[in-house]
């Protein structure tokens, strides 16, 4: 289950600005970032949108980084949200290229045992969608910098993300701090949230970036 919390600056200055502010870098043991990436996202469904219905998505992520590419195929579902908290089943896999091939996802997940969420949601969710059917229909592109927090006894990751979600012609600036619990207390992932609302003129989003698309789209999620 992935558990986050999204907030969303009104600039890129505005969000980068804290990571230098005192009461931020006590939250990290250290000041460098854990990564930086640019991640290209595109979002797939099926012509009649099956798994937008079930309040799921699938997604194919490029990832450059350090002059490497990478691929990670995730699915998505029971997304539910309040007050910028995010909760919901997400299964990820790493892939060689940006062929969805949803049978052997589901079986990698049948294996990996890193997977946190069941297998048997996994196929229940997909038991009645054609996949063949599936095609890239939206897509993000965002530079993602993370910071690793350590609170108390959870670690959570400070995703700082700026770009751009993309919608047939239209487009719609990005520029949020995702706080990811890694592990430990969703208490903890909330009070760190606290923080930085109460040292910064972030505010709760409730508005995914897959949510974006769907808008610039005029489809409701």
């Amino acid at each position: 289950m992935e558990t986050e919390i999204k907030l969303a600056a009104g600039s890129d200055e505005e969000l980068y600005s804290i990571i230098n502010r005192e009461w931020f870098i006590k939250l990290c043991p250290t000041r460098k970032p854990s990564s930086v990436a640019v991640l290209n996202n595109t979002y797939f469904d099926t012509p009649d949108f099956a798994l937008r219905n079930k309040r799921g998505s699938v997604r194919v992520r490029i990832i450059s980084a350090d002059s490497e590419q990478t691929y990670e195929h995730t699915v998505k579902f029971g997304s539910k949200c309040e007050n910028g908290l995010y909760q919901r089943y997400e299964w990820n896999v790493p892939r060689d290229n940006d062929i969805i091939d949803m049978n052997s996802f589901i079986d990698y997940v049948s294996k990996d045992r890193e997977q946190a969420d069941s297998v048997d949601i996994l196929r229940n969710y997909f038991k009645d969608i054609d996949c063949s059917l599936l095609k890239g229909f939206c897509s993000t592109v965002v530079k993602r910098t993370i910071y690793d927090i350590v609170y108390k006894d959870s670690r959570i990751e400070a995703c700082f993300d700026s770009g751009m979600a993309v919608g047939g012609s239209k487009t719609s600036v990005i520029c949020e701090l995702e706080l990811e619990l890694v592990n430990g207390s969703i208490d903890d992932l909330l009070s760190v949230a606290k923080i930085v609302e109460e040292n910064s003129d972030f505010v709760p989003s409730n508005e995914s970036k897959f949510k974006k698309c769907l808008n610039l789209l005029g489809i409701e999620k």
